[in-house]
């Protein structure tokens, strides 16, 4: 009988039949490094493809605030021409008395003050709901979340009715106590109050002597400040972008934020020789340069979130 030789390459093993014979290719179980190697470059190639659909309007925009209004409309979108970014930037600033900077002012009221009260009301019911047993608990977390499912352009109407019979339509506070409450922030302010602050802790706080608020603000406000980090950031990040509604409550242009301010902009097509078009994609460029810095910002709360992790 002769010998057979046999070996196994790339998931396929060769054997070698008798002399004069055909040689034999069978299937076996594939390499695991190399079906690892094929499954790390398809979520790379995802991970670039969705990359590069996020980032296009981005860079679109980039090149579009720096062109005046014969390079906008007459040459090639995706490349530069002649370069106008300062002359559009000085006309940004300076167009209608400067009513762009007052427009940036109130997004940042809005946005800053709105969601950091919203992020400390959030943390505070979010933590009653978790650490704390009260008679229809689950009934005010259904509630929550049967809440944040509910679309923000369902609430716009009511809230103007209610505002107007109150009087704070067109006022900073029509856009102020809105931000100040948001079920979605209570729902991850709760889970993650479950998963970072033990029973044990509040029990030793509680038989030291300290009363609640203490506890709250002394210890529970620092052990979630990853968790109170994200929520500030998404409530941010929400009402900056925020259109409906501002373009429901506020009326005089002194109140509107940058979205809606940019949005009477783009109505417009040529006034006292000035390019609106060139503006508005200006002030669209600049209107993004806030969230780009609050998420630098934010990044190394989460970094110290992920190391605590870690160490636990």
């Amino acid at each position: 009988m002769a010998l057979t030789e046999s070996r196994k390459e790339n998931g396929t093993e060769t054997a070698a039949g008798p002399p004069g014979g055909r040689t034999v290719r069978r299937l076996t179980s594939p390499d695991p490094a190399a079906r690892s190697r094929g499954g790390q470059r398809f979520v790379l190639l995802g991970l670039a493809l969705a990359s590069a659909y996020s980032l296009f309007p981005v860079y679109w925009l980039m090149i579009a605030a720096t062109k005046d209004r014969v390079g906008l409309y007459q040459s090639n979108g995706l490349w530069f021409s002649d370069f106008h970014l300062w002359d559009n930037l000085q006309q940004v600033f300076t167009y209608e008395d400067g009513i762009f900077l007052r427009w940036t002012a109130n997004s940042f009221l809005y946005a800053g003050v709105g969601s950091l009260g919203g992020t400390l009301i959030a943390l505070a019911t979010g933590y009653g709901l978790a650490r704390f047993d009260f008679p229809g608990r689950g009934v005010v977390f259904a509630a929550v979340v049967g809440s944040f499912l509910i679309p923000i352009a369902l609430l716009t109407l009511p809230l103007y009715l209610m505002f107007s019979k109150i009087g704070l339509v067109d006022t900073p506070w029509a856009m102020l106590i809105p931000c100040l409450i948001n079920p979605f922030s209570v729902y991850l302010a709760k889970v993650y109050t479950e998963a970072a602050i033990p029973f044990e802790l509040l029990e030793a706080a509680r038989i030291d002597g300290a009363g609640e608020l203490r506890i709250f603000f002394s210890i529970v406000l620092r052990m979630m400040t990853t968790g109170g980090a994200t929520v500030f950031l998404l409530a941010f990040v929400n009402t900056w972008n925020a259109f409906f509604l501002p373009l429901t409550v506020l009326r005089g242009q002194e109140n509107w934020t940058l979205n809606l301010g940019l949005y009477n902009w783009s109505g417009k097509r040529l006034e006292s020789g000035i390019d609106v078009t060139s503006l508005v994609l200006t002030g669209a460029l600049l209107s993004i340069i806030p969230m780009a810095i609050m998420m630098v910002a934010m990044r190394r709360y989460w970094r110290s979130g992920v190391t605590m992790g870690a160490l636990k």
